[in-house]
């Protein structure tokens, strides 16, 4: 277990200049007019009302926003996590838990000026430990454009990127030095479950590189005094029946090519959702031997900070 610090925290975009910020707004701004944020690479025009996998077009398009207390325990703490669940996916999981937000028009617009109040209520009147964005890849823009504004209203919470793990180099490079604490899943071994179950064959070599990417920006998990996630990376890994995630071959990657102290959180609350019913072995429930055998594949890995 990584040692807990006791200092004063600085959260990394508190770091940056405004210049700096703006012009990541910026570029943000310039990719949308022909869309890569994401490995899809729609290069559809956002700006004016194109859509492209994600459905979404330049301004935040927000499901809800909470403090959650289901969050792993280093997120959540005494005041709970500030969520905020941006509609759309840049994934189209047919087993998604939130399909209704991911995979419907649940939720709606709001302006970026409404997505810093957002931010600055959970932090200043729910004492929230971070700003937890929640699907946020296609939403890059809009975050970065709120988070101009709400540092400005006096937001010193760290962020948490809490995603799919389908991101684009390009713009995980964007958000370094705004983002402190990367939390990615990490779906898929195999290209063919990746595509029969999300629509991208390329995930678990996109994924690879994110994952990187992410660690090479904030290293491992790093908690404060109190056990509050500060700044690094979090893995989450659903186990998927009959071994279909590939979860060996994820947490060795995890282990060996990342870090052995990357904290990882093995999930095993897979249930069928949204269309899983229709595709076997997807339609039924984790034994719990299968979980077990996922646990004991992470331990052996080498893997030693497990949630």
């Amino acid at each position: 277990m990584k040692e807990k610090i006791n200092k004063p925290f600085v959260p990394a975009y508190l770091q940056l200049t405004r210049k700096v910020l703006e012009e990541k707004i910026e570029c943000a701004g310039e990719v949308l007019k022909s869309c890569t944020l994401c490995p899809r690479n729609c290069r559809v025009d956002r700006t004016a009302g194109e859509m492209g996998f994600c459905r979404t077009g330049d301004q935040p398009y927000v499901a809800s926003w909470n403090p959650h207390f289901g969050e792993e325990s280093p997120l959540v703490g005494q005041s709970g996590s500030g969520t905020i669940f941006f509609s759309h996916c840049n994934l189209g999981c047919l087993f998604c838990q939130n399909w209704t937000i991911s995979h419907t028009d649940q939720g709606g617009l709001i302006s970026c000026e409404s997505l810093a109040k957002i931010m600055l209520v959970l932090q200043q009147r729910h004492g929230c430990h971070n700003i937890n964005f929640v699907t946020p890849t296609h939403q890059v823009y809009a975050i970065l454009k709120a988070l101009d504004l709400a540092v400005a209203g006096g937001l010193s919470a760290p962020l948490v990127y809490n995603c799919g793990g389908y991101e684009a180099l390009e713009t995980l490079q964007l958000l370094e030095g705004v983002i402190d604490i990367y939390m990615p899943d990490f779906k898929f071994a195999n290209p063919d479950v990746a595509e029969q179950c999300a629509k991208a064959a390329d995930y678990p070599a996109v994924a690879r590189a994110a994952v990187k990417e992410m660690h090479r920006q904030v290293g491992d998990l790093v908690l404060d005094f109190r056990g509050i996630a500060q700044r690094g990376l979090l893995v989450r890994h659903l186990v998927l029946p009959e071994g279909l995630a590939g979860t060996k071959e994820i947490v060795a990657f995890l282990a060996k090519e990342i870090s052995p102290d990357t904290y990882t959180n093995i999930m095993e609350q897979y249930y069928p959702c949204y269309q899983a019913s229709e595709h076997p072995p997807l339609d039924r429930r984790l034994t719990r031997e299968e979980y077990r055998r996922a646990v004991k594949a992470a331990r052996e890995a080498g893997l030693t900070r497990l949630d």
